[in-house]
């Protein structure tokens, strides 16, 4: 093979290279979302335990509504790396059980309410290409929540006795999503995603020296619809 032809092959695959490198760097590596989650609560929770606590004594949360926030990383063509989070809100706990506790309305009363943060880490593969409109996705997880703003009620300090303070311990779990991605122009996405969660805590509730505890599973699911900004 001739000095031309190795030069002529070394041109081409330089082309070919350096091709491919500019069309990589016209995809954009960060996307931000801002949107609506409505959150689907599963509670399972133990019966409450503890003195003067009748049996059946039991709680579920109430499905909410809050502002959805994610940083996205893009890997790969199809691998991005996900931070979801959530504007905190206020959730609320209702009594499950027995209608009355003595002479006081239990079921189906706001006992308590309390304020979560609860940021969730994707590895998420996106389908089909770059090029394409609509991308379907699917990603795995983990999520860390924590609480704050524990408050009884006064529906919830009736039913306990007197005054109650709250501890609710922060959680650790696997998530899991999966969603559609569409390409409106530019630089602008569409997206929406159906998350689940394991969301696990150890309820402490203490009226006067009085403790009553519960393990409590929320179970959320979140439905999320969001527009986001590629750059």
């Amino acid at each position: 093979m001739t000095n031309q032809k190795l030069s002529m092959l070394a041109v081409a695959a330089s082309s070919l290279v350096w091709g491919a490198c500019a069309a990589a760097d016209d995809v954009p590596s960060n996307d931000v979302r801002l949107g609506s989650e409505s959150v689907f609560y599963h509670t399972s929770a133990d019966d409450l335990a503890g003195p003067y606590v009748p049996p059946g004594v039991n709680l579920k949360a109430e499905n909410l509504e809050t502002l959805y926030l994610a940083y996205v990383r893009r890997i790969t063509p199809h691998i991005d790396v996900e931070l979801a989070v959530g504007y905190p809100p206020l959730a609320k706990i209702k009594g499950a059980g027995p209608a009355m506790l003595g002479s006081v309305p239990y079921d189906g009363q706001v006992i308590s309410s309390a304020r979560w943060i609860a940021p969730t880490l994707f590895v998420e593969y996106k389908f089909l290409s770059e090029n394409s409109a609509w991308r379907p996705y699917i990603g795995i997880g983990v999520n860390y929540t924590t609480f704050y703003d524990r408050d009884s009620t006064a529906a919830g300090n009736a039913a306990s006795g007197g005054p109650t303070r709250l501890s609710l311990t922060a959680s650790v779990g696997p998530a899991a999503t999966a969603g559609i991605a569409y390409h409106i122009s530019g630089h602008w996405h569409a997206y929406a995603s159906y998350s689940i969660s394991q969301v696990k805590t150890d309820l402490t509730a203490d009226t006067g020296g009085v403790v009553r505890t519960s393990n409590i599973s929320f179970g959320p699911q979140v439905l999320v619809i969001s527009a986001g900004y590629s750059f």
